[in-house]
């Protein structure tokens, strides 16, 4: 039997068991388990235990786990209360105030767990009421806390950088510094974007009335809100940059930040303990058994020698290299509709990255790429986590068409600050240069 044909079949039986409905890392661990004892019997299933098994002793996987536990006491210490406090006496003059606070909040919160559900739960359930309760506009006020959630994933620490970090051998400590000036930069373009709206449609999103707006005394006791978030970003990113920490440490450090700040606020107790343990082993088991299927599939599909054939068949793309680059991320983008961007890192890792490197381009700078397109498969219908999320805690009188409407200028500047993130590599290369140095 031809490679072709091999891969044909392999990836239809992929596309086809995923349209049924099966789970991601089944449908990965069945199609490479069953592939590999088809073809080479005993020693092909010996071939994915060792995978699996090589797979799971890596140290690095262990910072997955603890920077979820550290989210899901972040989401329920009580720290994103009080920093919209702070931010709805600071910016709720500004028109637009309030939402571009909620953006600022977000990037702090990505900047501390890992993973865009804390933010992205967290602030609407506290800033999506307080917003629409002041007459802003629906799309206003969704879109942000959609958006400034999807940061998550690409300001560091990032739960989806550790994965394609595991995958390619690349640096997890270049992937977060490559990841921070993107992660400002799109953050920026979100606030932009809010001001200028806001200023020229006052009616989607007012300023507070003056009998509501905080003095200078409240507002500088409010900014006592920053103290534990920066605690926390620094024992994290600053422990990684500084060289004292590997990111699987520094993930302890912040899970040690987060319950001192559950403490501090009063939070802490068994309870919250035992709630976010049970949470943080679900979420990362389903990771892990995505990766163990993901390991799985690699091995049949690097045993049958596929990666070549894709490889050849991504080099034959006219238009030269830029034109190749272009279009895996138009298929990321496609993808990232209808898959897990877990599993779309999983499945596409091995066969882009090598590809990538045949054509010259820097991986890690890819990597970037690769977690700004995935970021916009949180917000893209109909697999959208974030869409999810906010339907899950939005008030009455929020319908799905409204979420669906308040992402699309979102992921527009997504697709902008990443179109230009291609333009300028430095704009992802320059801090992880400027470490390695």
């Amino acid at each position: 039997m031809s490679i072709e044909l091999i891969t044909l079949i392999l990836f239809g039986t992929l596309i086809i068991l995923l349209a049924l409905g099966l789970p991601l890392a089944y449908v990965l661990g069945g199609v490479g388990t069953v592939g590999c004892f088809l073809l080479w019997g005993d020693k092909g299933l010996y071939l994915v235990v060792s995978q699996a098994w090589n797979a799971m002793g890596k140290f690095t996987l262990l910072a997955i786990p603890l920077f979820i536990f550290m989210a899901m006491i972040l989401e329920r210490s009580g720290v994103a209360d009080d920093l919209y406090t702070m931010m709805h006496r600071w910016m709720g003059p500004v028109p637009g105030g309030l939402a571009i606070g909620t953006v600022i909040i977000c990037a702090i919160f990505a900047a501390m767990s890992g993973i865009s559900g804390a933010a992205t739960v967290s602030m609407g359930v506290i800033a999506l009421p307080q917003m629409l309760k002041r007459g802003y506009d629906k799309t206003i006020a969704l879109g942000c806390i959609s958006g400034g959630g999807a940061l998550g994933i690409l300001i560091p620490p990032s739960v989806p950088m550790i994965l394609y970090a595991t995958l390619t051998g690349e640096s997890i400590g270049g992937l977060f510094a490559g990841g921070i000036l993107p992660g400002i930069f799109l953050a920026s373009l979100f606030i932009v974007y809010i001001g200028l709206r806001s200023f020229l449609q006052p009616k989607l999103a007012p300023t507070l009335p003056k009998e509501e707006r905080a003095s200078w005394q409240e507002k500088m006791l409010s900014l006592r809100s920053i103290a534990l978030p920066g605690m926390i970003i620094i024992m994290v990113l600053g422990s990684i940059y500084a060289g004292i920490c590997t990111a699987t440490e520094a993930a302890a450090l912040g899970s040690l930040g987060s319950i001192i700040s559950a403490a501090v606020y009063r939070k802490l107790n068994w309870t919250l303990i035992k709630e976010t343990c049970i949470r943080t082993a679900a979420l990362s088991a389903m990771i892990i058994w995505i990766l163990i299927g993901a390991y799985s599939f690699t091995a049949l599909y690097t045993g049958i020698g596929a990666h070549e054939l894709m490889e050849h068949i991504m080099l034959s793309i006219p238009g030269g290299k830029w034109a190749i680059l272009i279009t895996m991320q138009i298929i990321f983008f496609i993808l990232g509709c209808i898959l897990d961007p877990v599993g779309i890192i999983m499945i596409c890792t091995p066969v882009f990255v090598p590809v990538i490197k045949s054509l010259g381009f820097d991986p890690l700078w890819f990597g970037v790429l690769f977690i700004m397109n995935m970021e916009m498969g949180y917000l893209t219908p109909p697999f959208g986590f974030n869409l999810f999320y906010m339907k899950a805690i939005a008030p009455e009188g929020v319908t799905m068409t409204d979420i669906y409407r308040s992402i699309v200028p979102f992921v527009a500047l997504q697709g902008l600050a990443l179109a230009i993130v291609i333009i300028f590599p430095q704009i992802a290369l320059y801090l992880p240069n400027l470490v390695a140095k």
